[in-house]
């Protein structure tokens, strides 16, 4: 599987992990696998019980992602490790800017690849502990006759929920590769040109 569609069900595996996390009850044993093995398959039973809809009006699906993924991840402290060393210079406003422009371009990229699901299988690997009381969620995206795709969740604890605040994706953190395309723009055209950037990215429904 490569690609477009190798990313899009990478993304989607993403939202599927984590969809529903702040939904549901505490995992029985408390660690940020077993909860994010639990939402997983919630999330893709409700996906296959909503498919109909979806398809009639695939809008919905921003709804659905607006509505539970948002709440569940950390969008200040991911936009604050893709700005990197520029986030310090910025205003107030624009920090609030940069968090709901990139929040809106991350919805509109995970929405879009639920819509790409066909039955890929999850496996899941034991966590392991990161640095600062932080968690790596290790799982692997099985397809017939492809590679597994190696997904590593971070998350850490924020107010007695498990927060995520970056993915690896094929050993490529999400942070990261926004970090440098980031740091381009902003050495072009200051920080405003970023907020434009990512302003012209939503109004055009790009990723």
């Amino acid at each position: 599987m490569k690609g477009f569609k190798r990313q899009a069900i990478s993304f989607f595996f993403l939202c599927a992990g984590l969809l529903l996390l702040g939904a549901l009850p505490a995992a029985a044993d408390g660690s940020a696998s077993a909860t994010v093995k639990s939402a997983s398959e919630r999330m893709l039973a409700a996906l296959e019980g909503q498919r109909s809809a979806i398809e009639r009006n695939p809008s919905k699906i921003y709804g659905l992602v607006n509505q539970i993924l948002v709440p569940h991840f950390d969008f200040e402290k991911i936009t604050k490790g893709a700005v990197g060393k520029h986030w310090s210079k910025a205003s107030p406003a624009q920090q609030k800017a940069l968090i709901e422009g990139f929040q809106q371009v991350l919805i509109r990229t995970y929405a879009k690849a639920l819509l790409s699901y066909s039955g890929e299988k999850i496996r899941y690997l034991p966590e392991k502990p990161g640095r600062k009381s932080t968690v790596v969620v290790p799982t692997e995206v099985r397809e017939p006759g492809a590679a597994p795709i190696p997904i590593d969740y971070k998350l850490y604890k924020k107010g007695g929920s498990w927060k995520v605040y970056d993915v690896r994706i094929d050993n490529v953190s999400l942070v990261s590769n926004y970090r440098s395309s980031f740091n381009s723009q902003i050495r072009q055209n200051g920080i405003d040109g970023l907020i434009s950037r990512l302003g012209e990215m939503n109004a055009k429904g790009q990723g």
